[in-house]
């Protein structure tokens, strides 16, 4: 089941590209868990990234999509959590290494930063990268597991 579902969140500083992000999640026959914010008045972006973490934590989804103005904060925010693997994307490049090296299970953009093609197309690898494992996994293990 939840390889089929994602999680997707924001502040008001992501909103605009959250909504044109989710209708191309759908097309990839995703069933999208959309846990705000619903406009662009301003926000606190922690409580978006805690709402897919907690989605993550709790079996609903194992992927998530975050955006806030610059992606900074909102992908900080995310990564405080254990069972989060939180990557701040730019480019094609990006997208593809954070899956195949890292094992991410939440992308995140920044709305004012990121544009629309390259979102869409960065999504798109993201989605359908699988991690290599290997040499990886003992690194991906310990981002979990260091005190």
């Amino acid at each position: 089941m939840t390889d089929k579902t994602i999680a997707i969140a924001c502040d008001h500083g992501g909103y605009d590209l959250k909504m044109k992000l989710i209708p191309m999640l759908k097309a990839n026959g995703l069933k999208v868990f959309d846990l705000g914010a619903n406009g662009t008045e301003s926000t606190d972006y922690p409580e978006f990234a805690y709402a897919v973490a907690s989605a993550i934590n709790d079996g609903k989804t194992s992927r998530g999509v975050l955006c806030c103005g610059s992606g900074i904060g909102i992908s900080i925010a995310a990564n405080r959590h254990p069972n989060v693997r939180a990557a701040l994307i730019h480019d094609a490049l990006g997208a593809k290494l954070c899956r195949q090296h890292n094992d991410a299970n939440v992308i995140c953009f920044g709305g004012r930063i990121t544009g629309l093609d390259v979102a869409l197309d960065c999504l798109e690898i993201f989605l359908n990268t699988p991690f290599e494992g290997g040499r990886h996994e003992r690194r991906v293990e310990k981002l979990s597991n260091l005190t």
